[in-house]
């Protein structure tokens, strides 16, 4: 769904353009199940999250939904955009043992007819710079539609997408999501931080890179090394690379932008890391078992309803109360497209005012529900300065050369 080499069997965003054609059949036959047209939601987590945020800036979605909910992605992250397509192909082609990767179609053919088993035999999420491989791409002139013409940062920028009601936001422990490879990444980084810094960032020379990675590796853990006492640090640093910061980026480029109704957010209710995860280590170490906080996607769980393990520490009266104050946030947005909620405890999220440039005010959605100012400002900052001298942008596919056939 998301090889791209920029040819017209594979132009790219295959995957994006079956999601466009889904709301394409519901914006004709949703009338017909009781539904409105013209007041559709769209919402997605992790991937999903990345993908509802790429719909909202793609032409070939618009007018297709009027209002949508990324919960743990942002269409400007590292993950969510192939930097260089093409490459991608030919380096997962060349793990898989395929070496004739620099004829374009050769290569071609050997994704069309390569057996599904071997394509899924590598992990794609395990990636110390924090891509994922193969996710959509900025499309070259192929001659059909394109769902990407651009970088997303620079449609934003540019304002050249429709500004519809948004709920965006992240957990407070998104970083978990790395937790799994701490014991075999920790050594690593304290010997070479650079090679985990973001792949859409691009240095003069090695120098460079490394005083930059000194510097965000002073930020996260000041002068003592990555291990078991700095595991919070740990976390910290993949939730900003991954979804905070990404986040947080989108959120001020659209609000430049003329965005008018971007409500921001912060999930933090505490329940154990491992509760519905797919990462739970036999034994858990001492270290992890105080660790408490909201895991990758866990505002998604709080949402939906059936999304309690029995056996889950976290299913207590307060937090079945929580989901129902959840929910009723997600559900008036939906219908009015404003977040609010009855609850008494809620009471303070009635002033809940869409976000500025700054990315204040914020919602701290947690055990206590309460507006903030400027949601992570110091993280926020450090990662701008960053990002402001050293974005890499992502690039469509070259033009391939003409495919030369044998008589």
């Amino acid at each position: 769904g998301f090889l791209c080499l920029g040819t017209a069997d594979a132009p790219g965003n295959a995957g994006m353009k079956d999601q466009v054609a889904l709301l394409r059949w519901v914006k004709k036959n949703i009338g017909k199940f009781g539904g409105n047209p013209d007041d559709v939601t769209i919402a997605g987590y992790s991937a999903g999250s990345s993908s509802v945020d790429l719909l909202m800036i793609s032409k070939m979605a618009r007018g297709l939904f009027n209002k949508v909910i990324p919960e743990s992605g942002a269409n400007v992250g590292v993950w969510s955009v192939q930097i260089d397509p093409v490459e991608n192909a030919k380096a997962y082609a060349r793990e898989l043992g395929f070496e004739d990767v620099d004829d374009i179609y050769a290569l071609e053919e050997f994704y069309k007819s390569a057996p599904l088993e071997s394509l899924a035999t590598t992990m794609f999420l395990d990636r110390k710079d924090s891509s994922f491989v193969f996710s959509p791409c900025v499309e070259r002139d192929t001659g059909v539609d394109k769902f990407l013409d651009d970088s997303p940062v620079n449609i934003i920028k540019h304002g050249k997408y429709r500004k519809v009601p948004v709920l965006y936001g992240f957990s407070n422990m998104e970083g978990i999501f790395r937790l799994n490879l701490f014991e075999s990444w920790k050594d690593e980084m304290n010997k070479n931080f650079s090679m985990f810094l973001p792949l859409d960032l691009e240095f003069k020379n090695t120098e460079q890179r490394e005083e930059v990675a000194n510097s965000i590796k002073e930020f996260y853990f000041g002068s003592k090394p990555v291990g078991e006492d700095t595991v919070l640090s740990y976390i910290d640093y993949f939730s900003d690379v991954i979804f905070a910061y990404p986040t947080l980026r989108s959120a001020t480029l659209q609000v430049e932008a003329g965005s008018k109704s971007l409500y921001l957010y912060e999930y933090s209710y505490p329940i154990s890391i491992f509760a519905n995860y797919f990462f739970k280590p036999d034994p858990v170490p001492e270290y992890l078992k105080t660790v408490r906080g909201a895991r990758h996607v866990a505002q998604t769980y709080a949402v939906l309803d059936d999304a309690m393990d029995p056996e889950d520490d976290t299913v207590s009266e307060e937090y079945i109360k929580h989901k129902e104050i959840m929910k009723e946030l997600w559900l008036n947005f939906i219908t009015t497209g404003k977040p609010s909620s009855e609850e008494p405890s809620a009471r303070a999220l009635s002033a809940w005012a869409p976000a500025d440039a700054a990315c204040a005010p914020h919602a701290s959605l947690g055990e206590r529900l309460e507006l903030r100012g400027a949601l992570l400002p110091e993280r926020r900052r450090l990662w701008h300065g960053v990002y402001e001298r050293h974005y890499r942008q992502p690039q469509p596919p070259p033009q391939p050369p003409p495919r030369h056939t044998e008589l």
